[in-house]
């Protein structure tokens, strides 16, 4: 269990690191931190099989598959009057150069190549041994879950409206927001461990999970800006002569 216990402490020590040191300049933290969880795998002897970093092609037919379907929901939330404040999120860049930057570059190597290396990939890869594939891929739902408590601190300030959405109805809160964040965030963390075995390959999860993330800022950026548009203009009184 050594090589748990160090995968564990990567993502631990990475997970603060990033919390301090966001944006682009988190990118370079995230990648050291996935090659050196790979390497605690393969030095405890996990095949590129056990891992998930074969079957490429199957596993890219089921992750654009399932970002399809989050393109196609998120494109019906912003649609409807009703869900699209649930997009309304100050975490999103304000111009397009700087969704882009979010996007392709943030989310992707920022976020996804870390989380999915490590919770998807090397600690059930690791877990297995011990608590059979179900029983690996539950607790690194649940460690993914926790590693949320971190960031969700933002999201009653950023987006107070899917804040109390998240705490059913219940004024928003850090706490609710934190416990909120570890409880969805797990549940995901089931449905995509659930993709990799399916498709046998981590790229499967990895799609669909930077496709929920860019895919969510796409959708934060154009309903702030459809509300910019739609402003009332205000028009200053003329003074008086």
């Amino acid at each position: 269990m050594r090589a748990v216990a160090g995968a564990v402490g990567v993502l631990a020590v990475a997970g603060v690191v990033r919390d301090r040191v966001r944006g682009v300049a988190g990118v370079p933290v995230s990648l050291a931190a996935t090659g050196v969880l790979i390497v605690i795998a393969r030095r405890a002897g996990c095949t590129r099989g056990e891992l998930g970093l074969g079957a490429s092609g199957k596993g890219l037919r089921h992750g654009a598959v399932a970002a399809g379907v989050v393109g196609a929901v998120y494109a019906a939330g912003v649609a409807a009057p009703r869900t699209r404040v649930l997009f309304d999120d100050d975490r999103a860049a304000g111009t397009g150069a700087g969704l882009a930057r979010q996007a392709l570059v943030e989310v992707p190597f920022g976020t996804v190549v870390l989380e999915e290396a490590g919770f998807r990939a090397v600690l059930p890869a690791l877990l297995r041994p011990a608590c059979g594939e179900v029983g690996a891929d539950a607790v690194a739902a649940g460690l993914f879950g926790l590693w949320h408590i971190l960031p969700s601190r933002d999201l009653v300030a950023a987006n107070p409206a899917l804040a109390e959405a998240a705490a059913a109805g219940v004024p928003p809160s850090p706490v609710r927001a934190a416990v909120s964040a570890v409880v969805t965030t797990a549940a995901a963390g089931v449905l995509f461990a659930a993709l990799r075995r399916r498709s046998g390959s981590v790229i499967a999860p990895a799609l669909l999970h930077a496709a929920t993330n860019s895919l969510g800022y796409a959708a934060a950026w154009a309903v702030r800006r459809r509300s910019r548009a739609h402003a009332p203009v205000r028009v200053r009184p003329a003074s008086r002569a």
